[in-house]
C-alpha cells in the first residue's frame, strides 16, 4: 500500500506499507544478490547503517543453494536473519546477460546455468514459483531484458511478450498466495516497463501495464549501454504515464548523480551494485565525489574517508589504515569500504526525502552534484 506524502514538482515522497514493515520513499536497496552483501556485511550492519529493504536475485539463489532449500529453512527472511522488506529480482536480467546460449519462447527461456552448465527452463511461472518458495516481500515479473541497441522491429516484439508474461506472473502469484503452504501469503508483484530508448514503445507499455492494478512498476532495461541523457529522456517520457499512487523503481541505477536526477523525474525505489562492488575495488563514494583510496596520496591522510560521514568505517579508521588494508588483500578494508558505502547511500536518500519535504529539492540536488564533481576535480 503506497502513500504519497508530498511532491516538489515532480519528485515524490511516499510511504509504502508492506507485510514487513513500512518503506520510506525515495529508497536505495542494499543489493544481497545471494542473500548476502559481497564484502562480508551481515544483516546486523545493514540495520546499524540505515537499510531499509534488502534485494536479492531469483536465478543465482534458485541455482545455489536452491530455491527449495530456502523454503525448508522459512523462506528468505528466516535464512538470513532479516526482519525488513526484501525484494526478489526476477531472474530475467541474469538470463538475458550470463546465458551465452539460450532460447527464448513464448513459454519462458530454456539456458544453461553459469555455475555448471546444467539446463534450466524459465519463464512467468517458473520465476513466480521461484519468489514464493523465497517468500520475499515484493516479486518482481518476468521479462525479457533486450540491449537498448536493439532494432525497433526486435524490441517491439520483445515488450508484447513481456506484457504476455506479465499477465501470466500474475494469475501464477494469486494462485500461490492462495496457497496452505506458502509462507508469504502477502506477497506484491511488480511490473516492468521495457522499450530501449523507443520513448513512443515505453509510454504504450507503460500504459497497457498501468491497467494491470499492481503494486508497483519499475523502469527496467536502462543502464544497459544507452548514454546519462538518453536514460533521463527516457524516464522522463514514461513515469507520467505510471500510476502516481504506486511506487516507481528505477532497475540497476546507478550513481549518486543518476539517483538525484532520477528522483527529479519521480523515481522511488533504487537498487545498484556500485556502492558494494566500488568498494571492494578501493572506491569510496563521498559528499566530495568518488575517491580511489589506492592512491599514493592518502598513504599518510589520517583524515576519515569522509569528515561529514558517520559510519562505523568513518567513526574509527582513517584513510591511511583502509588504504593500508586494501593494498595488503586484507577483507577488514573491503568490509570497511562496502559499509561506508552503503552508509552514504542511505544516508543521501534521507537527505533526498527531507528535501522534498521542506520543498528544496532542485537547490539540494544542485548543491550535492555540483560538490561532488568540485571534490572529483580536486
Amino acid at each position: 500500500m503506497y502513500k504519497l506524502i508530498c511532491k516538489d514538482k515532480n519528485a515524490k515522497r511516499g510511504e509504502f506499507k508492506t507485510v514487513h514493515g513500512t518503506i520510506q520513499t525515495p529508497v536505495f536497496m542494499n543489493v544481497g544478490t545471494v542473500g548476502a552483501i559481497k564484502g562480508a556485511v551481515s544483516t546486523m550492519d545493514l540495520k546499524e547503517i540505515g537499510t531499509q529493504v534488502e534485494l536479492s536475485n531469483t536465478y543465482h539463489l534458485h541455482v545455489r543453494p536452491g530455491d527449495e532449500v530456502v523454503k525448508k529453512m522459512g523462506g528468505l527472511h528466516k535464512f538470513m536473519n532479516w526482519d525488513r522488506p526484501i525484494l526478489t529480482d526476477s531472474g530475467g536480467f541474469q538470463v538475458f546477460s550470463l546465458a551465452g546460449l539460450r532460447k527464448i519462447k513464448e513459454e519462458g527461456v530454456t539456458f544453461n546455468s553459469h555455475i555448471d552448465g546444467h539446463k534450466i527452463f524459465m519463464g512467468p511461472e517458473q520465476s513466480m514459483q521461484i519468489q514464493s518458495n523465497l517468500a520475499s516481500t515484493i516479486a518482481m515479473a518476468f521479462d525479457e531484458c533486450p540491449s537498448s541497441r536493439a532494432e525497433r522491429d526486435y524490441i517491439q516484439k520483445s515488450v508484447d511478450r513481456t506484457t504476455r508474461w506479465l499477465e501470466r506472473c500474475k494469475k501464477e502469484m494469486a494462485r500461490l498466495n492462495s496457497l496452505e503452504d506458502t509462507i508469504n501469503k502477502d506477497q506484491m508483484l511488480f511490473g516492468i516497463n521495457q522499450g530501449g530508448v523507443f520513448d513512443d514503445i515505453r509510454i504504450e507499455h507503460a500504459k497497457r501495464i498501468s491497467e494491470l492494478d499492481l503494486d508497483g512498476y519499475a523502469i527496467g532495461g536502462l543502464a544497459v549501454g544507452e548514454t546519462h541523457e538518453e536514460m533521463y529522456r527516457v524516464i522522463e517520457s514514461v513515469t507520467p504515464y505510471l500510476p502516481l499512487e504506486k511506487p516507481t523503481y528505477l532497475m540497476g541505477v546507478g550513481t549518486p548523480e543518476n539517483i538525484l536526477e532520477a528522483v527529479e523525474r519521480g523515481v522511488d525505489f533504487f537498487d545498484c551494485v556500485y556502492p558494494s562492488r566500488n568498494g571492494r575495488h578501493g572506491n569510496a563514494y563521498t559528499n566530495h565525489g568518488k575517491m580511489n583510496l589506492n592512491n599514493a596520496r592518502y598513504e599518510l591522510d589520517e583524515r576519515p574517508l569522509d569528515e561529514k560521514c558517520n559510519c562505523p568505517a568513518c567513526r574509527n579508521y582513517s584513510r591511511a589504515y583502509i588504504r593500508h588494508l586494501m593494498k595488503a588483500g586484507e577483507m577488514l578494508g573491503m568490509r570497511l569500504l562496502v559499509t561506508h558505502n552503503l552508509y552514504f547511500y542511505n544516508h543521501l536518500m534521507e537527505e533526498i526525502r527531507e528535501a522534498i519535504e521542506q520543498g528544496r529539492y532542485s537547490e539540494f540536488k544542485k548543491a550535492k552534484i555540483d560538490a561532488m564533481r568540485e571534490g572529483e576535480k580536486e
